[in-house]
């Protein structure tokens, strides 16, 4: 399959990589070409500043996350709805997963999707040299280096050196002049909203237009319609049974997204329900909710306003409703979480404790993932492959599963078997088992509703005079193994999947080392569950009879109390 692209890389981070890709993107819009944008790495920003601003559609390409086959699906998909693809590098254009390798480079994903290469190289203080260096790329190894671009040079010395370039057979394409009231400061990307920064749609039009100029834009086309054929196909990913809703965090606040991840529940049955934990009053109709990364830090003081959705989203994990919740949406679960101004802030207080600026990098980097054991949500030990990269820390940052990078580990995330939440950002195409083990947990929270639906209705119908052995019988919660033994032991689980005159579900308690405290709360469950199968046997002994006295049972099987989730199920820490 044609598919036209190429990718702008650069010898180092800091050449000008993102203001060049975002030039040369506004120029392809501006000629009315549609365009979609690829950023290599894990990177949030540089996609979201290319889809807000420029209106691309814009993904990452990681080949840390994925093999080549998976690789080739996530870009292929988009790539074929387009008329041309631009993949902006990361870092430089060799560096990959370790000091010596090129394994994730921006050369490596290169290689794996045939992508040619234009090497950016800034020619700031400097002339031949820049020749040298360029050199020095082409030979280290093998790569699709097929044209190059001077930063920060002028016509001058870009005529004298062209030649030279041709030479070695890779075609000098352009030169950027120095542009100091068009550059895009990094810093803006990572603390300010795309959103925010001032006259930027004015700017890049103004960069495309110099671009235009001094770089040959059409000839840059021609290359990229020439990339060799790409075949690519769609990976099993597995479906649940039916369709769940998903509330999907997406606002100013919390905009840390792989669409990839959304692209994949969808797949497996997921219709993605957005709302806005800064604006909405409380939560939509769903099955489950995802808290996306983002800035909560820079909003603390309305979110912390928005009582009613915090107090909604509380009552809704407390009740057992499966939740995601990474990095900013693992903050915002907090009981406390300092601002950007050293404020404290009263969050949704399902997470125990604070979390607070620490003025420092805590963590940063790929991490690949694992339970510690299969009694949380997975209910089995899947691994998945993720990134952090946050200067707050916290009071509770789980220790149910382990992370582990580069010979060292450490534990993270806390999982009470519906509640997912730590700073990482999982990939969910690294394994997608997580995120169908997460949508598995949102069906049976969506099955146990309806059950609950219809057991109330029924009731209803009793209240209001309807003949109670006109009623079929409403399903009670299914148990495995003998209910009055659940709890008696230490370290057994008790799968409660339903929900019964508010009898709150607690799923799969953890193992015994992490899950003491909860043991008096699994055993009330336990008595609670009985009751109930003792009143479900006594009325339909009461029906065989044809004894008279069916609603003072169900009366009696409705009076178990509601019982919150403990605060020790709520985090593992």
């Amino acid at each position: 399959m044609s598919l036209p692209r190429f990718m702008i890389a650069a010898p180092a981070s800091g050449s000008g990589k993102t203001l060049v890709t975002c030039g040369l993107l506004q120029a392809l819009v501006d000629r009315g070409m549609e365009v979609a944008s690829f950023k290599c790495g894990p990177d949030y920003i540089d996609p979201m500043f290319h889809s807000r601003v420029i209106g691309t559609r814009s993904k990452n390409l990681d080949a840390y996350f994925v093999d080549e086959p998976v690789l080739r699906y996530l870009f292929g998909r988009t790539a074929e709805t387009v008329d041309i693809s631009v993949v902006e590098g990361v870092m430089g254009f060799y560096d990959g997963m370790t000091f010596d390798g090129t394994f994730a480079s921006s050369n490596d994903v290169s290689n794996k999707l045939g992508i040619p290469v234009i090497l950016l190289v800034n020619a700031k203080g400097a002339s031949l040299s820049s020749v040298a260096v360029l050199r020095g790329f082409r030979d280290f190894a093998e790569n699709n280096i097929r044209g190059v671009i001077f930063n920060q040079m002028s016509k001058k010395v870009f005529d004298a050196v062209a030649p030279l370039v041709r030479d070695m057979g890779i075609e000098p394409l352009g030169y950027i002049p120095k542009v100091t009231d068009l550059v895009l400061e990094s810093r803006h990307l990572g603390l300010v909203l795309p959103g925010e920064i001032e006259s930027l749609r004015e700017k890049l039009h103004r960069l495309a237009e110099v671009i235009e100029e001094s770089v040959d834009v059409d000839r840059i086309i021609e290359i990229a319609g020439n990339a060799p054929d790409l075949e690519y196909s769609s990976p099993d990913v597995g479906r649940i049974d039916g369709d769940v809703r998903i509330g999907f965090a997406d606002d100013d606040v919390f905009c840390f997204t792989y669409e990839d991840n959304i692209e994949i529940l969808e797949r497996m049955g997921a219709e993605i329900v957005r709302f806005s934990p800064l604006k909405d009053e409380r939560l939509p109709d769903v099955d489950g909710l995802i808290l996306s990364g983002g800035y909560p830090e820079l909003h603390g003081e309305e979110l912390e306003s928005n009582r009613s959705m915090l107090e909604d989203i509380r009552s809704k994990i407390g009740s057992g409703m499966p939740c995601i919740a990474e990095c900013g949406g693992f903050m915002y679960l907090h009981e406390t979480m300092q601002d950007r101004d050293g404020i404290d802030r009263s969050m949704c207080g399902v997470i125990p404790g604070r979390t607070w600026n620490t003025g420092k990098l805590c963590r940063f980097g790929y991490v690949t993932l694992r339970p510690i054991d299969d009694g949380g949500m997975m209910r089995s030990r899947p691994e998945i492959k993720g990134h952090e990269f946050h200067y707050w820390d916290s009071e509770s940052n789980g220790d149910a599963w382990e992370a582990s990078k580069r010979g060292s580990a450490y534990r993270c995330i806390n999982d009470t078997g519906t509640l997912l939440a730590g700073y990482p950002h999982m990939y969910y195409y690294s394994n997608p088992e997580v995120p169908l083990g997460f949508l598995r947990r949102c069906a049976e929270y969506r099955d146990s509703r309806n059950r609950s639906d219809e057991y109330h209705l029924h009731q209803d119908h009793i209240e209001d005079g309807a003949d109670p052995d006109a009623e079929e019988d409403v399903p009670l919660p299914d148990v495995q193994g003998d209910d009055r033994h659940a709890g008696d032991e230490l370290g057994q689980s008790v799968g409660i999947g339903q929900n019964r005159c508010g009898l709150e579900a607690v799923d799969h308690q953890h193992a015994d080392d992490r899950r003491r405290q909860d043991l008096p709360h699994v055993l009330h469950l336990g008595r609670d569950l009985l009751a109930l199968r003792e009143h479900q046997e006594r009325c339909g002994t009461c029906r065989e009879r044809g004894h008279g006295h069916h609603r003072d049972h169900d009366q009696r099987g409705c009076d178990i109390k509601h019982r919150p989730f403990p605060p020790a199920c709520l985090s593992s820490s």
